[in-house]
């Protein structure tokens, strides 16, 4: 009598092609990331292009370390945007600065990591890691950064978001002076009406620019408690009106921000829902030592941020961002087509309008529960 195969065998056999050097990236990853982190890389890129860019799916993405001085930026950010795959986003301020500098026509250089920072320091140079730029990069940034956030527009208390996109129509407008374009997140978030948050304001050189202006007199102040409520709203409207998928490069606070939407729906507004429905982080952190922001799926289904239902459309990858990202992103325009953007910049307003109304109607039920029960009813 023949043996049953054992249900853990269905697995497809490991039996590549062998690699021939005319292999496209999505070819190669399908065909020869069968195992390890690469396999967890091709799951990665499966998940992401065959269900979370299904029409219906509002697609989040949190972008923590320093991805933009890379030029990841241009190299997977914008186009991940102008195909309708990223319909909102929190990023460090960090990653949106430094992004302002290819805007600005200034250069950043590769370079080696094992310099003498002491010698850089004497000639005016910084590094991150293997990037090499002038430190009067840094100065003409700020004096942009500056010069715009004192205009009156900008004189007044407004979510990340708002400040964003008004700092992104002027530097595509400083793109277009230089005769470039396509150079900065920013100003392509502001054509695509992506909004992009930053849960942490205060921690980057924007943040410091705007500190330096409150010294004298500026206006400008961010709101976060709006961010909270907006990013939430975003949300839920994805889940009202679908599904919601969530792309974490990285982790940190961007991470966790996009992450507690759920919690902030479900745990503090009490509004009824169950999680984000799909979960794709690329990350090397690691969950044993604390230090994965947000920690694991599974985990993060105990907190609610992630739908018990779904937690089979989950993966996390332990690689570097700047090998994972691109791969992932390579992948996902070979095999999709572009979606119709959403907008949802623009949209703002109605969908805050709809938390607010949810928020109201579950307090209300909530406050009858009470009432009922000191009744004894």
């Amino acid at each position: 009598m023949s043996k049953k195969p054992s249900r853990f065998l269905r697995g497809s056999r490991i039996n590549p092609i062998a690699i021939t050097g005319r292999e496209s990236v999505a070819e190669l990853m399908d065909n020869s990331f069968l195992a390890y982190n690469a396999g967890r890389l091709r799951e990665a890129a499966r998940l992401f292009t065959e269900r979370m860019l299904e029409p219906d799916v509002t697609v989040g993405m949190s972008l923590t370390g320093a991805l933009t001085p890379a030029g990841v930026g241009m190299s997977c950010l914008i186009p991940l945007m102008q195909a309708g795959f990223v319909d909102w986003i929190v990023s460090t301020g960090a990653n949106l600065y430094h992004d302002a500098h290819f805007a600005l026509g200034l250069s950043m250089h590769q370079g080696s990591p094992f310099v003498d920072d002491v010698v850089l320091r004497k000639e005016g140079v910084v590094r991150i890691y293997d990037i090499l730029f002038d430190y009067t990069v840094l100065l003409h940034t700020d004096h942009f950064m500056r010069e715009i956030s004192a205009r009156p527009e900008f004189q007044r208390d407004m979510t990340t978001a708002e400040y964003h996109y008004l700092m992104g129509g002027y530097v595509r407008e400083r793109e277009g002076a230089l005769g470039l374009k396509h150079r900065s997140v920013l100003a392509v978030a502001h054509e695509c009406g992506v909004p992009i948050y930053t849960s942490s304001p205060g921690d980057s050189s924007i943040g410091m620019n705007v500190a330096e202006q409150a010294l004298d007199g500026g206006k400008l102040r961010f709101d976060v408690s709006a961010d909270v409520n907006e990013t939430a709203a975003i949300v839920l409207d994805g889940k009202r009106r679908g599904r919601s998928a969530v792309l974490m490069i990285g982790g940190g606070s961007p991470k966790n921000f996009v992450l507690q939407t759920e919690p902030q729906i479900q745990e503090v507004l009490g509004i009824d829902e169950k999680g984000h429905d799909y979960f794709l982080q690329i990350t090397d952190a690691r969950s044993d030592t604390g230090g994965l922001s947000g920690a694991t799926p599974g985990e993060a289904v105990s907190w609610g941020k992630v739908d018990p239902d779904q937690l089979a459309h989950s993966v996390v990858c332990y690689v570097d961002s700047t090998v994972g990202l691109p791969l992932v992103t390579a992948y996902a325009l070979a095999r999709r087509p572009p979606r119709p953007l959403k907008r949802l910049y623009d949209r703002r307003g109605p969908m805050l309008a709809a938390l607010v109304r949810a928020y109201k109607k579950a307090r209300r039920t909530r406050d009858q529960r009470a009432a009922a029960a000191g009744r004894g009813e």
